[in-house]
C-alpha cells in the first residue's frame, strides 16, 4: 500500500459491519460481458484501486461461469485483510443447456453455490454474499435463513441481496440482518427511490448501486450499442442502448455536460457524483461499485467522490430519468421494478 492523499473516504457496510471506501469496484467486466480484456491492466487496476482506498471488490459465481472469481483469488489472497470480498449465488446453468440461466434460490443449492465459489476464490470466508436474483416460488424467508446457516456456520460473513422489493428486505431482514442490497442505481435508472430505498434506510441496510454509469453510456463512450461495440458485448442486448432508444437517449446527456464543464470533470464523475450524493439526500449509506478494468478509470471514477454538485445541478440531473427510453433488461421479471 502506499499513502496516497487521494484516497477516498469511507461508509459502514450494514448495521455495525465493517468500513469500506465510500466507492467499491465492479470487478464483473474483468472476465466477462463487454468484449475483449486484458488481463494486465486488469491486475494492475485491482492494485490501484486498493491504494486509492477501493476495499469493496464485487464479483459473482455467474460472470463468466465463476471464472472472474478465479481471476481475483490472487488478489484477494494478497491483500485478505485490507479487502472485503462480495460475491453471489443464483444464477444456474441447467445441464443440458451451458447458455441458458435459470434462477436458483433453494436450500440445497445455495450450500452447493456457497462451497463451489469458496473454492474458486481460495478463502475459508466470504465477507459479503448475496442473493444475485429472487426466485419467487421459493420463499425468501426460506432462502435467507439457508444463508443465516453460512453465516453461523463461518463461511461468510455478511449477506446481501440484490434487485429485490421493499417488502421483500423487509421479509428477508426478518430473518437475518441484511447488510447490503445492491441494485441498479443511476441518472438513468431510479426506480428503486419509490420502494427500495425508504426501506433500507429504515433498516439499516447499505445501498450498493450497480451500473452507476449507465454500463458506460453515461460517461458517453458510446451512444450506438449494435453500432459501436464487439460482437458478443451484452449490452447489446438491452433495449436502452440500440436503435431509435440510444439516439433519444444520448441526446439527455447534454445537461451532464453542462454540469461536467462547470467542475471541469468529465460526465462519468458527474454521474458517479450524483450516486455518491444520494447518501446525503437519501440520508443512508451508498457504496457504488462502477466497473473498470483500467486504472486510468478507477483513478476517475474516485476522484467523483469529492465532487459536490449544487441543489440547481441536482434539479436539472434529477429532470433525466423519467425522459429515458427502453427498459434497463429485454426482461424485466427478473427486477425489483417487474416485480411491483
Amino acid at each position: 500500500m502506499t499513502n496516497d492523499d487521494s484516497r477516498i473516504t469511507t461508509a459502514t457496510l450494514g448495521t455495525g459491519g465493517p468500513e469500506v471506501g465510500v466507492q467499491g469496484l465492479g470487478c464483473m467486466g474483468m472476465s466477462f460481458a463487454y468484449g475483449p480484456t486484458d488481463a494486465d491492466e486488469a491486475r494492475a487496476t485491482l492494485d490501484r484501486a486498493l491504494e486509492l482506498g477501493v476495499t469493496l471488490y464485487d464479483t459473482a459465481d455467474a460472470y463468466a461461469d465463476g471464472e472472474n472469481e478465479r481471476f481475483l483469488a490472487p488478489f484477494f489472497k494478497a491483500h485478505r485483510d485490507e479487502v472485503v470480498v462480495a460475491t453471489k449465488f443464483a444464477l444456474a446453468i441447467p445441464p443440458d443447456e451451458p447458455t441458458r440461466r435459470i434462477i436458483r434460490n433453494d436450500a440445497p443449492y445455495i450450500r452447493q453455490a456457497v462451497e463451489a465459489s469458496l473454492k474458486r476464490l481460495d478463502l475459508d470466508v466470504i465477507d459479503l454474499y448475496y442473493m444475485h436474483r429472487r426466485d419467487v416460488n421459493v420463499p425468501i424467508e426460506e432462502s435467507v435463513g439457508a444463508m443465516a446457516d453460512l453465516v453461523r456456520e463461518g463461511k461468510v460473513k455478511q449477506l446481501g441481496l440484490s434487485e429485490v422489493t421493499g417488502s421483500e428486505l423487509r421479509a428477508a431482514q426478518a430473518v437475518h440482518p441484511i447488510a447490503a442490497l445492491q441494485s441498479e442505481w443511476s441518472l438513468f435508472s431510479r426506480d428503486i427511490e419509490a420502494d427500495v430505498v425508504p426501506v433500507a434506510r429504515e433498516l439499516g441496510v447499505t445501498l450498493v448501486p450497480y451500473s452507476p454509469l449507465g454500463r458506460g453510456f453515461l460517461t458517453g463512450s458510446f451512444t450506438d450499442a449494435d453500432q459501436e461495440l464487439t460482437e458478443g458485448d451484452y449490452r447489446r442486448t438491452q433495449p436502452r442502448f440500440t436503435g431509435t432508444n440510444a439516439t433519444a437517449n444520448a441526446a439527455l446527456l447534454a445537461p451532464i455536460r453542462t454540469v461536467a464543464e462547470a467542475h471541469g470533470a468529465s460526465l462519468g464523475q458527474i454521474a458517479l457524483a450524483w450516486v455518491q450524493q444520494q447518501a446525503t439526500t437519501h440520508k443512508l449509506p451508498v457504496v457504488p461499485i462502477p466497473g473498470t478494468r483500467k486504472r486510468s478509470r478507477v483513478e476517475e471514477n474516485t476522484k467523483a467522490t469529492t465532487i459536490t454538485l449544487t441543489e440547481e445541478e441536482l434539479a436539472s440531473l434529477d429532470l433525466i430519468a423519467a425522459k429515458v427510453t427502453g427498459t434497463r433488461y429485454a426482461d424485466m421479471t427478473f427486477t425489483s421494478a417487474g416485480r411491483k
